[in-house]
């Protein structure tokens, strides 16, 4: 069966929302983005903002259109968190064109949107929806792909600042499964592939030991590791059927330690994440993660 037609795909009509930094990145790769999106869509609403708040206003004024974001991985965050702090991420079809180098748009080709600005464009006009599972914070905050919170450097900083993926090993082995043991799927290895994609290390990240911290971590109220077990690494991502596999490494373990859980629950005295694309933190307290199961509409391509 043929796909259908994008100029005659029907629903509400698109705003497009071009992030600054891609027009500084690849201003040939937004040109042809949005002449795509122009000529296969009627009426279409192009929005340049200069700034995050500039781009806060688009989305909140966007009435029925449908989100379009030309930009990184950033963008396609920043994106997600405002339709999530509108409480509307799930009535809302998102969709991305990657534009920006390699490791900033690895997150979003490992959702599934093509790396080229045609081939997403047009994911977007005559596409299939993707629903997603999400972690969310109690802070309110959203990941994409994963979180990982690693060892400090020893003065208070992250391990692997800025595009340093983190350390060897924090992500699970296509073999790894959950403490249940249930069977893989492959919606499952794909949910695996894109947490190794986003959180494996990046050129230049630090791969040498480093120090352990003092955690107490918690998985749907099953401590996996305490205070008096110094934790080298946590990984969290999303799994199939709105559950997080957790893994946490202790230092004095080879073993690492496994699980499956809704809510994931970590304590420090302070403690830096990574999030998806990310840094976040110091978090100086307890942080709670929780799935929320087929919280992002995501658009791809047919297959």
């Amino acid at each position: 069966m043929s796909a259908p037609d994008p100029a005659r795909a029907p629903g509400p009509p698109l705003l497009v929302v071009i992030d600054p930094a891609a027009r500084l990145t690849d201003g040939e790769s937004v040109r042809i983005a949005r002449d795509v999106l122009c000529a296969g869509a009627p009426g279409v609403k192009v929005c340049v903002p200069d700034n995050p708040e500039e781009i806060a206003r688009a989305f909140a004024r966007r009435g029925a259109r449908r989100p379009v974001v030309i930009g990184d991985d950033l963008a396609l965050l920043r994106a997600v968190q405002l339709l999530h702090g509108e409480r509307k991420l799930s009535e809302s079809v998102l969709s991305v064109v990657p534009v920006g180098a390699a490791p900033s748009v690895a997150l979003t080709r490992a959702l599934g949107v093509p790396p080229d600005a045609v081939g997403a464009a047009r994911a977007a006009l005559g596409g299939a929806e993707q629903w997603l599972d999400l972690l969310v914070d109690d802070s309110g905050g959203v990941v994409l792909g994963g979180l990982r919170i690693p060892g400090t450097d020893g003065v208070g900083g992250a391990r692997g600042v800025r595009g340093a993926g983190g350390a060897r090993g924090a992500v699970p082995s296509d073999g790894d499964g959950g403490s249940d043991g249930a069977a893989d799927s492959p919606w499952r290895r794909a949910c695996r592939s894109l947490a190794r994609t986003v959180l494996a290390p990046q050129p230049g990240a630090v791969t040498g030991r480093v120090p352990a911290q003092r955690l107490r971590v918690e998985a749907d109220g099953e401590l996996l590791a305490d205070w008096d077990r110094p934790v080298e690494e946590v990984s969290v991502s999303t799994d199939d059927g709105g559950m997080a596999e957790v893994t946490v490494r202790e230092r004095a373990v080879s073993a690492p330690v496994r699980a499956r859980a809704r809510a994931v629950t970590v304590a420090g005295p302070e403690f830096r994440y990574r999030a998806g694309c990310a840094e976040r933190g110091p978090v100086r307290g307890t942080r709670t993660w929780t799935v929320v199961p087929s919280a992002l509409r995501l658009m791809v391509p047919m297959r």
